[in-house]
């Protein structure tokens, strides 16, 4: 267990002393990126610390409206809705169902799903694959409606999921697929933007995306995708109007850094391509295409990498109880160096595994 004062980057600091630093969610290095900061400066600056105000209030911050029509253009979405927090608006989603679909036998949790989604409904132990085959034999023999909710990608174990099946439903059930794409958007999709902007789904399946933006975008805030009938029901909600917003400031350095994240994007791309192919005669991780998190079922990397001053992610999740996930995190702010010494440590690991 290591305590800090300063939210690590590419480094972090303990007890005054300096460790490399791969874990974490910060994907594109924004958090402690200079540039990135100075947006939020000029954030706080022209729109003050934080409004604690109703979306719904007479007075109106343009920015709000401005940065949900640009989610929505750069995702490929018909409409866009911020709110404070990507469970926030996961249980906007989840409530705004229930309330329009009272049969609660009608909702499906796939395996891992993250708490954000969480309603009443059927949950699944299965994995993945196997939920999605039961999910597609449930609508081709029955003709009432299901709503399913599943995270886009597994950023523990660092697998993607596939949604391909959908289109092998004959049945023309309506279909609502919610995903919690938290972990995705900023790097998968066109130039980042997620799931949305990829994903075809049939005509019977409508979709709507949640995502936390303070992964890979740095922004302390989520947002909803979808139809432009189903934003205008979030908004009708009580939980909507009532609660504050994200803070204009951020949304400023949001709009502002366009180009900053596309920037760290391709850095990150060639941080991910550099380091898949140092390490792949190891044959130690699991990973995906473009992705920055490497699992590994070798718990004992972390403790063996801990005199080197390195820290990587290790630790039971969910709960305390629960298996120990050990996986190496990449963002854009690491450089050739920290990857080179990362690298040959790795093959010094490997070695001594195999003696």
């Amino acid at each position: 267990m290591h305590f800090t004062h300063q939210i690590p980057g590419r480094t972090a600091s303990f007890q005054g002393e300096e460790w490399l630093y791969f874990s974490g969610t910060s994907y594109l290095g924004l958090s402690q990126n200079v540039d990135f900061q100075n947006l939020i400066v000029e954030g706080v600056r022209q729109y003050g610390a934080h409004f604690g105000g109703s979306r719904l209030s007479n007075l109106r911050l343009e920015i709000f409206e401005e940065a949900e029509s640009y989610l929505a253009e750069w995702t490929g979405a018909e409409a866009a809705l911020i709110v404070s927090s990507g469970t926030l608006a996961g249980q906007l989603v989840v409530k705004t169902l229930q309330n329009q679909n009272p049969d609660k036998n009608e909702f499906y949790f796939a395996p891992q799903v993250h708490p954000a989604l969480f309603g009443e409904g059927e949950y699944s132990s299965v994995d993945f694959e196997s939920w999605s085959t039961l999910m597609l034999k449930e609508a081709n023999c029955f003709d009432h409606p299901m709503v399913l909710f599943s995270n886009t990608l597994d950023p523990l174990k660092a697998q993607s999921y596939p949604f391909h099946w959908l289109e092998d439903s004959y049945n023309n059930v309506p279909i609502t697929l919610v995903l919690d794409d938290s972990h995705g958007i900023g790097i998968t999709g066109k130039a980042g933007a997620g799931i949305f902007s990829t994903l075809e789904v049939p005509k019977n399946v409508e979709l709507i995306v949640i995502a936390a933006l303070g992964k890979a975008l740095s922004i302390p805030g989520g947002v909803i995708l979808g139809s432009k009938k189903f934003i205008q029901k979030i908004w009708q909600s009580p939980y909507f109007g009532g609660a504050s917003p994200i803070s204009p400031a951020y949304l400023h350095a949001f709009l502002q850094a366009k180009k900053l994240y596309q920037e760290h994007l391709q850095i990150l791309f060639r941080t991910i391509e550099y380091f898949k192919t140092a390490i792949e005669p190891l044959n130690l991780f699991q990973t995906f295409e473009n992705y920055p998190v490497f699992y590994t079922s070798e718990d004992t990397l972390a403790d063996f990498l801990n005199p080197y001053k390195i820290l990587i992610s290790s630790f039971p999740y969910p709960t305390a109880q629960s298996e120990t996930i050990t996986r190496l995190v990449l963002n854009a702010a690491h450089t050739q160096a920290d990857l080179s010494a990362l690298v040959d440590l790795l093959r010094t690991f490997v070695h001594l595994q195999n003696k």
